[in-house]
């Protein structure tokens, strides 16, 4: 297609014969593989062996701290009784280990390199490794620039490399850019997806070869500033596009030739596109285009597009610090240009009408780790029209109801004008159920601990805080948020990544988050559910801090009566105070008589029956901003929680299981 000077080729021929593979899966087995990981890796294997056709070749390597090849030294044909074998192979995997990726990807590439050599297959098949991973390198090589030259000096141009990362642990700037200094592609996969389905779903963009070495050329004194014009591979139902401008405005054609391997058959292909007459080819006669309905840019748009993809690419693979700068600068001016959302530029939303005042402008910025990461869609989500950041504070309303700190629980009794609190001593790496009412209106709330050393001449071994809170709800569509310190995942359908140091407001059917930057995130869940996490960093702390959250409940009222967890257990039941004395016998005391309680130390609350010595004590909340009178009970909360705090240990951050049945009905 041509238009005002620009032009954008679309090559995607069918029909074609497949070209044979020659293929290594490398499939990590660490002990993080453990449970649905593996078992969905395990899945999709299964069925990506049963559609290998008879003339590829394969092998599979098991990797951890150690290297296990399914067959040493060769690619074996696929037959029946080969394809059992695989399948039991991966059957027997078990998690285990470290994770070895630099001493997989050596296995892998020098497996290939010698069935190449060995078979003078050259264009006759298409070899590949398909390497998948959850996690970071932890054993042999470790330093991602290392593992990349070693890769790339193994691969040496003679396959492609297509890596698949699973969860958040996984590195994604290593697998990324693996893949694309080894001409393959990448993607990544969340635990709790359906890792499987999406498995097999990669392995069919690539699974079907139909050209190799495809090249693309015009001549030089027509044509200018052409994107990517070669293409190691093409895969059946995949497309190569290339675009770029014209020079020669004298000439009424184009030449296009095009070259490429098929199994044993070299193919040329030529044409001549006819620029001055209305064609198929010349869209300036297609409606929209002329009259003021579409859009005029439509080619050179879609040239600016593969222009800014590439710079980031190469920006991604280049280690000159100069070159980078040069080429993001370059990336950023065109998107600029062209109204691109990139790494580097910010997508603005404002109501109409407003514009003469900036102040209300709210951006939503997806915050990405790295250049030429994809970039998450903002498809689904909204900014309220007409917000501004000074307002945030103004709209949160928090309850004394919370857990931060150490950390330091409080539950406030609004009916009976008194708070109770408690501490959790738990260990690092625990993730604490707060709030859980998955069944009633599905939600569930979970807070994962991080450790740090005690202070000086403390009591305690060490401390723990609150590194990420997971909110999950399942009505009336799934949803949650993964909120960290420093960024929030939140994931309805389209997964969007936003930083914590940037204020913005994003809004789904049925749930909202607000971000005061670097102070709080406001999380409302069907407008009668709201929490309010405090983000507390520090510029230099001491040993025993660590950046970490609070959580508070802000709004309870959309949670049902048989809500649980350590928080959640006291949302919908009251809590009586009694008075010991030495001369006395324990009698209830009224809300006016709580004042005359204070001095003494030894009272008791009956919480379900059971009777809870407590002492008085008084707690800073909110950032030290406000001083919470409470009745403490030690020992973990001991009596005055359901059960034991382990009780409460989801098994993952993802976890909405409740084992609360038993310990209610005692």
């Amino acid at each position: 297609q041509i238009l005002n000077g620009y032009f954008v080729h679309y090559f995607a021929p069918t029909d074609l014969p497949p070209l044979p593979k020659n293929v290594v899966f490398v499939l990590d087995s660490s002990a993080s593989m453990v449970g649905t990981k593996l078992k969905q890796t395990k899945e999709a294997l299964f069925t990506i062996l049963q559609d290998l056709r008879p003339e590829d070749h394969f092998n599979i390597i098991g990797f951890s701290n150690r290297i296990k090849v399914w067959q040493q030294d060769q690619l074996v044909p696929v037959t029946p009784n080969n394809i059992r074998d695989a399948k039991k192979y991966i059957h027997n995997m078990s998690p285990t280990g470290g994770t070895n990726i630099n001493g997989a990807l050596q296995t892998g590439a020098k497996l290939l390199n010698d069935y190449i050599a060995q078979n003078d297959i050259d264009a006759r098949s298409v070899s590949l490794i398909i390497f998948l991973t959850d996690g970071r390198p932890t054993v042999g090589e470790t330093q991602s620039s290392k593992i990349l030259s070693n890769t790339k000096d193994a691969v040496r141009d003679k396959f492609c490399v297509f890596t698949i990362g699973i969860g958040n642990d996984v590195d994604h700037k290593l697998l990324e850019r693996m893949a694309l200094e080894n001409c393959g592609m990448t993607r990544h996969f969340q635990e709790d997806e359906d890792a499987a389905g999406h498995l097999k779903g990669f392995y069919d963009e690539i699974g079907t070869p139909l050209l190799s070495d495809i090249r693309v050329d015009y001549p030089e004194d027509n044509v200018e500033q052409v994107t990517q014009n070669f293409f190691p591979n093409y895969f059946n139902g995949s497309e190569i596009i290339i675009a770029g401008k014209l020079i020669n405005h004298t000439s009424d054609s184009l030449h296009v030739e095009v070259t490429a391997s098929n199994s044993k058959k070299y193919i040329l292909l030529k044409r001549d596109v006819a620029i001055d007459l209305p064609s198929r080819n010349d869209i300036r006669g297609v409606p929209g285009l002329e009259d003021g309905k579409g859009d005029k840019n439509y080619i050179e748009r879609a040239w600016s597009y593969l222009t800014i993809k590439e710079l980031l690419n190469s920006r991604l693979k280049s280690d000159d610090n100069q070159e980078k700068d040069y080429l993001m600068e370059k990336a950023k001016s065109m998107a600029l240009t062209y109204n691109f959302v990139t790494p580097f530029t910010v997508l603005k939303m404002r109501e109409a009408g407003l514009h003469s005042e900036p102040s209300q402008e709210e951006l939503i910025s997806p915050s990405t780790d790295g250049i030429g990461e994809k970039l998450q869609s903002l498809q689904g989500h909204k900014a309220p029209p007409g917000i501004r950041r000074q307002q945030d504070k103004q709209r949160i309303k928090i309850s004394k109801t919370s857990a931060d700190g150490d950390p330091h629980f409080v539950i406030d009794f609004p009916s009976t004008k008194f708070s109770v609190c408690f501490n959790i001593d738990g260990e690092p790496g625990d993730i604490l159920r707060l709030v859980s009412d998955h069944k009633e209106s599905g939600v569930t709330v979970n807070g994962q601990l991080i450790g740090a050393p005690a202070p000086p001449n403390g009591h305690k071994k060490h401390r723990t805080y609150f590194s990420t809170i997971t909110i999950l709800s399942n009505k009336p569509e799934r949803s949650y948020l993964e909120i960290t310190p420093k960024r929030i995942i939140l994931d309805d359908g389209e997964r969007l990544i936003l930083s914590c140091d940037r204020s913005a407001v994003v809004q789904s059917s049925s749930l909202e988050v607000s971000i005061s930057a670097n102070s709080n995130i406001t999380v409302t869940i069907r407008e009668t559910i709201s929490f309010v996490i405090l983000i507390h960093h520090y510029k230099k702390p001491a040993p025993y801090q660590r950046d970490h959250l609070g959580f508070y409940i802000s709004n309870s009222k959309g949670l049902s009566s048989d809500s649980h967890g350590l928080l959640g257990q006291f949302l919908n039941h009251e809590v009586k105070l009694l008075q010991e004395s030495l001369n006395t016998s324990r009698q209830q005391v009224g809300q006016n008589q709580t004042e005359a309680l204070k001095p003494n130390p030894t009272n008791t609350l009956k919480v379900k029956g059971r009777l809870v010595p407590v002492v008085w004590k008084q707690r800073r909340i909110y950032n030290g901003q406000q001083e919470v009178d409470c009745w403490f009970a030690k020992n973990n909360a001991d009596k005055l929680i359901d059960g034991s705090y382990k009780d409460y240990l989801a098994s993952h951050p993802f976890d909405t299981g409740t084992s609360f049945g038993t310990i209610n009905s005692l």
